[in-house]
């Protein structure tokens, strides 16, 4: 599904058994029986292709990899210590 850059489309809702149905251009790219999100903010819907469970944990599994690929990390250097200035009269 490629990008589509921001526009309005016009649908209608009608009822089917107990749910209340809207009907999507075919020009957003969204195929039948596609798992969806839907987020309510309001009066604003979102519509998402929902994630694939075994897509999500690829990316957590090869993110995991790439960070053990790194190695340990470095031991931490030391720093200088802090001087504050003497200010009489703010203390």
């Amino acid at each position: 599904m490629g990008v589509i850059e921001s526009r309005t489309f016009k649908s209608r809702t009608f009822k089917s058994g107990d749910s209340v149905v809207v009907t999507l251009p075919e020009i957003l790219g969204i195929a039948a029986d596609v798992d969806v999100t839907i987020q309510h903010d309001g009066t604003t819907f979102t519509i998402m292709p929902a994630p694939d469970p075994d897509e999500e944990k690829r990316k957590v599994e090869a993110f995991v990899a790439e960070m053990r690929a790194l190695g340990p990390p470095l031991p931490r250097q030391p720093r200088e210590p802090i001087e504050f200035p003497d200010r009489p009269g703010l203390y």
